[in-house]
């Protein structure tokens, strides 16, 4: 009669138990061996997965070495050449050196104003003895006549009469001066000899003290003194 299901189950575990009995084996053995391999390969590889993380520590530091020492390397080959920010550095082409004298901007010329009206004129000495104010056209401007309490513009320069010596000059300062004409914000001679000259025109003043800053020094609280001479010319009105 054949076995039962059941029982030819519990034959095939008789028999692999009497087989592990014959070659010496329990079946906890042999699970506790494979355990124990599956943990060794474990600790293998974790040892394995150590040795390498160092290795790729060392490797970093190594390189990390060798940048900070190039650096160092051409930080010093640096150091002998001078800042650009340090005294006796070349300067650039585009900048200006320091002690370079810098030109004043050219004034705004009147339309179809003469070219020399935007160059300094040269102011002589005047001769003889000056009693009252005169006014020299030096160039003709094609523009409006100035008016009484119009504000102006100009360029000039003054001189003393006598000797030609200059004491004050707009072109000097770099800007034309603007000033109210006619209404005592400059000095008489001023006053009356620029209203009625046309704009764009070169003129010389020829003002004796007492139209000017007065003959006497101590009075005149350092300004120039006695009979003077300007160049002025009327740039604008209005």
């Amino acid at each position: 009669m054949p076995a039962t299901p059941s029982q030819q189950g519990v034959d095939d575990v008789s028999e692999r138990t009497q087989q592990n009995r014959s070659e010496g084996q329990s079946p906890a053995t042999k699970a506790g061996r494979r355990l124990a391999a599956q943990l060794a390969a474990q600790k293998a590889a974790e040892a394995k997965r150590r040795r390498n993380a160092w290795a790729g520590g060392l490797a970093g530091v190594a390189v990390m070495a060798l940048l900070i020492g190039g650096f160092v390397w051409i930080d010093r080959n640096r150091g002998d050449d001078k800042p650009a920010n340090q005294a006796g550095a070349t300067p650039s082409a585009s900048a200006p050196a320091a002690d370079a004298p810098t030109a004043p901007p050219a004034p705004q010329m009147p339309e179809n104003a003469d070219p020399a009206l935007s160059k300094k004129p040269t102011v002589k000495a005047g001769t003889g003895e000056l009693k009252k104010l005169t006014v020299t056209p030096v160039i003709k401007g094609t523009g409006p006549a100035v008016k009484q309490g119009q504000t102006i513009t100009t360029n000039y320069v003054g001189v003393f009469y006598k000797d030609g010596k200059e004491f004050d000059s707009s072109w000097n300062a770099g800007q034309p001066a603007t000033f109210a004409i006619g209404v005592g914000q400059v000095i008489p001679g001023w006053d009356q000899g620029l209203v009625g000259v046309t704009v764009g025109s070169r003129v010389q003043l020829d003002i004796p003290g007492e139209l000017a800053y007065g003959n006497d020094e101590a009075a005149a609280g350092g300004r120039p003194t006695g009979p003077l001479r300007f160049v002025v010319d009327v740039l604008a009105a209005q």
